[in-house]
């Protein structure tokens, strides 16, 4: 039999990354040392990072026909990720991203136009076999309704604004169902690690929050708190998309059924491999 894939719905969008020596100030003119245009979204990044670990993964959300959605959907094809579940749209633009990478830094600063094609509904669901996947990741934003608890595991992650903050994230599990939800949390300045020990989790619920230099943390279904330290590369090159690998990390190996303790440290190693290289190409 086939092995089941893992499925991550939500944003793509076209990265245009500008990489500059350093970032410019306000109102002044300077020239980048490289620029190109990727693929981007939160989902959209995560499947090429398991499609780069080994997993054989599909992609589902939102696209409008035109030369934008050519090139974003032959990198998926050159990257191996299934895009026979997108929900292609008759009207509107895909969502562009111009973003701006340090080369002093490593930093990221993302302005992104989001425009208002709809997002995939409950009917375009209707029309997958979801018997085919061992894994499905979603990513919602904050304010949108939550979607209902199914039978098999998933994740959850927001990918609008308010953007993430410092490579901070959240992944809880649904015992009654097993299906497993996060949240990444939005904002603008780094998330503070918590200063008392955290509630445990709802019965049979797994949370995991990563704190970017400070690594990650993870309370099991016991409330064993959980750590692994951070792996920095020797040079920080890019952090474009180090969140969305170490969830695609994470997920690659909890569905493989690894440990928490396992999956949250190869999340850490292959985001921090991942910040010593521009793009996702030799994270592995």
């Amino acid at each position: 039999a086939a092995e089941k894939r893992i499925l991550c719905q939500g944003l793509v969008c076209l990265d245009i990354i500008s990489v500059v020596e350093a970032y410019p100030a306000e109102d002044s003119e300077i020239r980048c040392v490289s620029q190109r245009w990727q693929r981007g979204g939160n989902a959209s990044n995560s499947c090429t990072v398991l499609s780069l670990l080994g997993a054989p993964c599909a992609f589902m959300g939102s696209l409008v026909p035109g030369h934008a959605a050519d090139f974003i959907v032959a990198d998926f094809q050159r990257r191996g990720v299934d895009v026979t579940h997108v929900a292609w749209q008759p009207s509107g633009n895909v969502p562009c991203a111009c973003c701006v990478v340090s080369a002093a830094s490593g930093s990221r600063t993302i302005v992104l136009y989001d425009t208002n094609t709809p997002d995939v509904t409950a009917r375009d669901f209707e029309r997958v076999d979801l018997s085919q996947y061992k894994w499905i990741h979603w990513e919602v934003s904050p304010g949108w309704g939550r979607a209902r608890a199914r039978t098999w595991p998933s994740t959850s992650g927001t990918g609008r604004p308010p953007r993430r903050c410092g490579g901070c994230a959240a992944a809880c599990s649904r015992g009654r169902t097993g299906a497993r939800e996060g949240h990444r949390l939005g904002g603008t300045r780094p998330c503070p690690k918590p200063t008392s020990p955290p509630r445990p989790p709802p019965t049979r619920a797994t949370l995991i929050c990563a704190w970017a230099e400070e690594g990650a943390d993870a309370m099991g279904p016991d409330g064993e708190l959980v750590h692994s330290d951070a792996f920095p590369p020797e040079t920080l090159v890019d952090t474009l998309g180090a969140g969305d690998t170490f969830n695609a990390a994470v997920i690659f190996a909890l569905s493989a059924g690894k440990s928490l303790q396992d999956a949250l440290t190869f999340g850490c190693q292959i985001a921090g491999r991942k910040c010593g290289i521009l793009g996702f190409d030799g994270i592995v």
